[in-house]
């Protein structure tokens, strides 16, 4: 799922490459992905293009003084410009909007499960909606103060959960909280009402570093057209079996042996959580979910 970098970076190159362009059509064939009727998709037609915004892992596309389009891009789903409309053997495409110089911004999913969405809101309703409305915090560029951080952790659920809940804090995925918890050492199971004043400033730390850097990655590695796939900076996330990229190479002054100071993971039926025992765990291996329902 793209998650806050990938949908930054997004927001930032479509806004500039479409702002103040004049929507000319406006179409939705993904008859699923269209969530609202009042008003209709085409009240945007006509309408200048105001700016492209993320709440979230949301994003904004603004059309005029009074109307937006919310999308969600879920698991699949990727926001792109391109120079000329759709073929009319496309697939691939929940939402169309054409502009005046011909180019078009196009929703388009991957997979058969249709789960992005799009609502046409009036601006008024735009931060009432639930979707919105519901949201944590921007976990970047400022989570808060590490105070203020424990107070929105401090809860009897695992970090790992409890960063990727964006009722919580908004923005973080299962892509990104790997490397910040791994940035952070901390384990992913660790409670969150159990997070000290000394971790919790090393978990904001993380949380700024990562998300940082991964958009500043973003900036220098892609351009339009934004491509399908985007070049996760990733360390940590889907790289078990690999060895630490930090204790590996530097050690970590607990006499960890080297199987401790390799990647391990945890499966789940539709995640990953990858860690470092020697970084993270105290050198403790957690129990693989496909091996056994306890957690330890």
């Amino acid at each position: 799922m793209p998650e806050l970098p990938e949908v930054e970076i997004t927001a930032r190159l479509l806004d500039a490459a479409a702002k103040d362009a004049t929507v000319s059509y406006a179409r939705a064939p993904g008859i699923n992905a269209l969530k609202t009727f009042d008003p209709p998709l085409s009240a945007i037609e006509g309408e200048r293009i105001v700016a492209v915004t993320r709440r979230g892992k949301h994003l904004i596309v603004h059309a005029g003084a009074e109307l937006a389009l919310l999308i969600h891009l879920m698991s699949a789903g990727r926001l792109q410009l391109f120079d000329k409309p759709a073929g009319p053997r496309d697939r691939t495409s929940r939402l169309l909007v054409g502009l005046d110089d011909g180019r078009e911004l196009r929703l388009r999913e991957f997979g058969s499960k249709q789960a992005a969405w799009v609502k046409l809101l009036r601006a008024g309703e735009l931060e009432g909606d639930h979707a919105l409305a519901t949201l944590g915090p921007e976990a970047w560029p400022d989570p808060g103060t590490p105070a203020r951080l424990r107070e929105l952790l401090d809860a009897p659920r695992p970090l790992h959960t409890l960063l990727r809940d964006q009722h919580v804090i908004a923005g973080i995925g299962r892509s990104w909280v790997d490397e910040i918890l791994w940035q952070a050492r901390l384990s992913p199971y660790k409670r969150g009402g159990d997070l000290d004043a000394a971790e919790a400033e090393r978990l904001r730390g993380a949380i700024v570093e990562v998300l940082g850097g991964a958009l500043a990655h973003y900036e220098q590695a892609i351009g339009l057209p934004i491509p399908d796939k985007l070049p996760m900076p990733l360390r940590v996330h889907r790289r078990q079996g690999e060895p630490c990229p930090r204790c590996a190479t530097q050690g970590d002054g607990t006499g960890s042996g080297p199987s401790r100071r390799t990647l391990q993971a945890v499966h789940f039926e539709d995640y990953v959580i990858a860690y470092c025992p020697a970084c993270q765990t105290e050198g403790r291996l957690l129990k693989d979910r496909r091996l056994s329902r306890l957690l330890r």
